[in-house]
């Protein structure tokens, strides 16, 4: 699940990063099986790999998306104009993996929402 996290506000920064964490707990709850770079690497990165750049976390990030079945798009503010979110919708469309984004409010959880838009792509 791709959203955008990069900001230079903190507090963006943490709202992003719960927004992902509660959407990413909802998609398991419904039975989906859910990796989410920004709830599974964020606090990882808080504990002592804060200071590696957006290119040693796409390295990290990019298996989970050859492994994947689709890639869905948690569209919190900011998604369309954040690097990270535009080069794995890129990598999913190389891939020829389906695309699917998720509206921030259908979740049942503030910035996030339940209605997928599936694109499958040729």
């Amino acid at each position: 699940m791709a959203s955008p996290y990069s900001h230079p506000d903190p507090a963006v920064r943490r709202r992003r990063f719960r927004a992902a964490c509660r959407a990413a707990g909802r998609l398991l709850r419904a039975g989906l099986m859910v990796y989410s770079p920004i709830a599974h690497s964020a606090a990882i990165a808080a504990c002592g790999l804060d200071d590696m750049d957006h290119d040693f976390w796409m390295h990290v990030d990019r298996p989970y998306l050859e492994w994947c079945n689709m890639i869905m798009v948690l569209t919190l503010d900011g998604w369309r104009e954040s690097r990270g979110v535009n080069i794995e919708i890129a990598e999913a469309r190389a891939m020829h993996k389906p695309l699917s984004f998720i509206s921030p409010a259908d979740l049942g959880v503030r910035d996030v929402s339940v209605r997928i838009v599936e694109e499958v792509l040729a």
